[in-house]
């Protein structure tokens, strides 16, 4: 597969594009996460999704530690081209290291930020470490 298509996106002063996965079949947003041009190359061929991690400072492919893979069914490309978004099927139904379908698990409620979602599996079973 010829590689123009990476061209076509806009990378960020350090090589970075911003991205949003969401639920494929209900459309709920699970996380946003970051990709460099060998991520999203990665990703496209493997059809999971691979992301780069600022912390580690290397490719992450997501569900490396805890099996909660992201199985890619879209990737798409919005219109200035800063930003992907993939489709996916959460394996494991846990998208967040907090062991919550979501990331977005807190909502601002009357100046203060309340948790609205429950753990669904223990971060000690999933790392072995907290």
């Amino acid at each position: 597969m010829s590689e123009d298509w990476l061209e076509e996106v806009k990378w960020d002063e350090q090589g970075l594009v911003p991205v949003i996965a969401q639920d494929a079949e209900d459309g709920r947003v699970l996380m946003f996460a970051w990709m460099n041009r060998e991520a999203l190359r990665l990703t496209a061929e493997q059809g999971h999704a691979v992301y780069w991690s600022r912390s580690r400072g290397r490719l992450w492919h997501k569900g490396e530690e805890s099996g909660n893979r992201q199985i890619v069914r879209e990737i798409r490309l919005d219109c200035d081209g800063d930003v992907i978004n993939l489709q996916v099927e959460q394996k494991g139904g846990v998208a967040c290291h907090t062991g919550r379908r979501s990331c977005f698990f807190r909502r601002l409620h009357q100046g203060r930020w309340q948790t609205v979602e429950p753990v669904l599996k223990d971060p000690a079973e999933m790392y072995g470490k907290v």
